[in-house]
């Protein structure tokens, strides 16, 4: 290994050296952290420009707002599973805690009389009593979490059917009213925040020792535990924090539709794992960001919004969603096929 002389210490008299490869090393982690998000954003600006072309609408104010809209849920549910991806799992159970805890917690409110504050803090628990259920059942006992976490998708439907009886729950409160419509400085009051979740989850992965643990868990779990991290404990906190970001996204979607009901985010599951992975999240752990994790989403509800604007019919959007996840895949695999070939893995 090459080295490159800094400074002489002379109480130890030992020269302070620090490797040229970990410079190297570090441009590289950075390379490969950001070119992917940078690939994709050109891929997107590429896409709005064939769009305008296409379509007068899609440049409307009220389109691109209605788009940021759309994309809200399906980010919010994204960047909680980048944590649990990031760790080498998977999470297929958003959509049914999404349903199960938005329905519970509008029930507490419209049949129990109960604060509006307190039926979103029963969201919130529900969300995140999921969470802790699929991260002891695969950190502790060691059960793959695509096994567990399809067994709890199936749980919370059962229970938000049987609690439903299979209807909506109305009305809403007027506080979902005003989340879902009002704005500030001409901003959706929705998408602030969203955009601050957004860069919470940021900042935890990029610069806590949480983050940096959730990288190492994913990496190689059994280093990551010889170096002193507690494993198990990031990856339940880690499902914890997708079914808290799953049951906010059963609020915004209240909010929305004005509803909840049994049927809320049916099969947005994969449309959530495609959009991770072509956020650049890989399917092996590890990799990935948030930034890039919000561009894929972004990228699935663009898709969502040309089929409306365009008239397609809607069968292609699903055939499109199911294509994007394989090519996702495939990118994911040549991937990290390339950055180990490069080293950089």
């Amino acid at each position: 290994m090459r080295y490159q002389q800094l400074e002489y210490d002379h109480s130890s008299q030992k020269p302070d050296v620090i490797p040229i490869e970990d410079n190297e090393n570090y441009v590289h982690r950075m390379i490969k952290q950001y070119i992917g998000s940078l690939g994709l954003f050109f891929i997107i600006i590429v896409f709005c420009v064939i769009l305008s072309f296409l379509s007068p609408v899609f440049l409307t104010k009220t389109n691109l707002i209605n788009l940021l809209i759309q994309s809200a849920i399906l980010i919010t549910l994204s960047v909680g599973v980048t944590f649990v991806m990031l760790t080498g799992g998977i999470d297929l159970s958003v959509g049914g805690v999404m349903a199960v805890s938005a329905a519970i917690g509008l029930g507490t409110i419209v049949y129990h009389d109960v604060p509006v504050i307190l039926g979103v803090f029963i969201s919130l628990l529900i969300g995140a009593a999921f969470g802790l259920f699929n991260g002891i059942m695969a950190s502790r006992f060691h059960v793959p979490p695509l096994i567990v976490t399809l067994a709890t998708m199936g749980m919370a439907r059962g229970i938000v059917t049987m609690y439903t009886n299979g209807s909506n729950i109305t009305p809403v409160p007027y506080s979902f009213v005003v989340l879902a419509n009002d704005r500030l400085f001409g901003i959706p009051i929705l998408i602030i925040v969203v955009a601050v979740l957004v860069l919470m989850a940021h900042i935890i992965l990029k610069y806590t020792v949480f983050g940096r643990a959730v990288y190492a868990t994913g990496g190689n779990e059994d280093a990551a535990r010889l170096a002193g991290i507690r494993t198990r404990l990031i990856i339940i906190f880690s499902f914890i924090i997708s079914g808290l970001m799953a049951a906010t996204a059963g609020i915004f979607m209240t909010a929305l539709l004005e509803s909840a009901g049994s049927n809320a985010g049916r099969g947005i599951e994969l449309t959530v794992i495609t959009a991770t992975v072509i956020g650049g999240t890989s399917l092996f752990g590890g990799q990935g960001n948030v930034a890039g994790t919000v561009l894929g989403a972004f990228l699935i509800s663009l898709v969502a919004n040309a089929v409306n604007l365009l008239g397609v019919p809607p069968a292609w959007e699903t055939f499109v969603t199911a294509s994007l996840i394989l090519i996702a895949a495939l990118l994911d695999v040549y991937r990290r096929k390339y950055l180990i070939e490069k080293n950089m893995l």
